[in-house]
């Protein structure tokens, strides 16, 4: 980042491009999930800066109720204004909906690593055999079962492992 006292007097200075923007929103947790960045979740849905260097940031929740999306909004716009930008809009949008699809390679092993199993790409139509057929996350055995489909979030479920011993949540299909 250009500092503002080294730039020529009357010239005003550069702003990121949006490419800067993307990097910092990679740098913007998932709550629930806080080694998950919101860009590898896929709730950014589109980012927009304007000839007056505004930015609109657009994005969308998992789940129409989800209780972090205010705080979300919050944290995408402080990490924007952070690379200089004083006018950021922070829009959810739900014209893109949401689906497990949209959460990355990269994000589907660190929902891995994280201890849960992350869910299988669908054709969207999730299903319940879907949630059945899950792999643990801590030794990859596909000797698992479904427990119940409600975890202790709306996106989860709970699982356990019949070879490792394990019980653990499932980011479902969505």
């Amino acid at each position: 980042m250009v500092n503002p006292a080294q730039e020529p007097q009357g010239v005003a200075p550069k702003a990121p491009p949006v490419d800067a923007i993307w990097e910092a929103l990679r740098q913007v947790m998932d709550p629930e999930i806080p080694v998950l960045s919101v860009v590898d979740l896929g709730i950014i849905t589109g980012v927009e800066v304007s000839p007056d260097q505004s930015v609109i940031v657009r994005m969308t929740p998992t789940f129409a109720g989800c209780p972090a999306i205010r705080l979300m909004e919050k944290q995408v716009g402080e990490a924007v204004e952070q690379l200089g930008y004083t006018q950021v809009q922070v829009e959810t949008d739900f014209s893109v909906t949401w689906n497990s699809n949209r959460i990355s390679d990269h994000g589907r092993e660190i929902i891995r690593h994280f201890g849960l199993a992350p869910p299988p790409k669908h054709n969207g139509e999730p299903d319940l055999d879907r949630l059945k057929h899950t792999e643990c996350p801590y030794c990859a055995s596909a000797n698992t079962t479904l427990k119940t489909p409600f975890g202790p979030t709306l996106c989860r479920s709970m699982h356990y492992c019949f070879d490792c011993l394990q019980a653990f949540e499932q980011f479902k299909p969505v």
